[in-house]
């Protein structure tokens, strides 16, 4: 996308009926299958902005957004044919690679992990990681929130006697009963959700971030096989242009309003303010940097990521990053 672009000169005739081709095709869009990391929440607010505010027609793409979850792969659906784009973790992809899955990362949303850890502040003051030991703290085994807590862990020195690690479902009684001290959530989705409930009840929440003590840990970024990006950068500079502007729009404050409107469309039993503080939060996890352009691939937490992981021994050796982060520019 850094060659020169060769000027041609065409006979008039030619060049309408070239016109009327592009034209043809911007309207008929080239069908496109966007698989996303979870379920259509405020996580992906600027997906589903661009999908209900036409950018990816305007763009000349016919794009279908699909939810993810729990049973939705983006990366395996990549390798299958079932999807052209998706949504991945830095931990997925690292794996995937590893196994030889020629995935490839083209922009990264999140600039801070959303995945933090929430607390009671009355009950407990967390200012360096030693303040960890003897709690009861919540993770999903086998999940990056588990990695990234082992991770602090062993920064503090705390071995598996220091601290009680309690086994996470979908179901927050154990926080609510106290049985657990520190709960694993997103950030911007689950954080106020919970919050709003302990307000009701007397009581305050804190958020303990990794990023804070040090451990910086890739959350989603926007994936494509690399056959996609050699053979068609066109399809992929116009539907990551269409896509990032979508996130651009969401979450600029001048189009809250419209970005809450989508939001419930898709998300209609959340209350309208826990919705503005779940945008206000995710402006702050996407964007923490106004210098820093939505979509920009953080280098030195891909670095990070990756050594996490290897020591953990959840990688066969050094994945080649080079060959993984791909950033692609867009032309305005």
């Amino acid at each position: 996308m850094n060659n020169k672009a060769r000027t041609l000169i065409l006979p008039a005739s030619l060049m309408v009926v070239m016109a009327l081709l592009v034209a043809t095709s911007a309207r008929a869009g080239d069908k496109v299958v966007y698989r996303l990391k979870w379920l259509r929440n405020v996580s992906v607010v600027g997906a589903l902005y661009a999908e209900t505010h036409g950018l990816f027609e305007k763009a000349g793409l016919d794009v279908e957004v699909k939810a993810g979850g729990p049973e939705r792969d983006a990366i395996r659906e990549l390798e299958l044919g079932y999807a052209d784009f998706g949504e991945a973790s830095a931990d997925q992809v690292l794996r995937a690679r590893a196994k030889g899955a020629p995935v490839v990362v083209i922009a990264q949303l999140f600039q801070v992990n959303p995945l933090q850890w929430m607390y009671r502040p009355e009950e407990m003051q967390i200012d360096k990681l030693a303040d960890l030991r003897g709690k009861v703290i919540g993770v999903t085994f086998g999940g990056n929130d588990e990695t990234i807590m082992n991770t602090l862990l062993a920064e503090a020195g705390l071995g598996s006697t220091d601290v009680k690690l309690f086994s996470v479902r979908y179901d927050y009684t154990p926080f609510y009963r106290r049985q657990v001290q520190f709960w694993p959530v997103y950030r911007n989705a689950q954080g106020p959700l919970i919050a709003a409930q302990l307000r009701k009840e007397g009581e305050g929440t804190a958020f303990f971030n990794p990023a804070d003590f040090g451990v910086k840990f890739v959350a989603n970024c926007v994936v494509t096989e690399a056959r996609t990006l050699t053979e068609r950068p066109e399809l992929v500079q116009r539907f990551l242009a269409a896509l990032l502007a979508g996130w651009q729009e969401a979450l600029d404050p001048k189009n809250q309003e419209e970005a809450i409107t989508t939001l419930l469309k898709y998300d209609p039993d959340t209350p309208r303010p826990i919705l503005e503080e779940q945008l206000q939060i995710t402006r702050e996890l996407i964007q923490p940097d106004a210098a820093v352009a939505i979509g920009t691939i953080d280098e030195k937490g891909w670095e990070q990521t990756e050594r996490i992981m290897r020591g953990q021994k959840q990688l066969p050796g050094v994945v080649d990053l080079k060959a993984i982060l791909k950033p692609v520019s867009i032309r305005n």
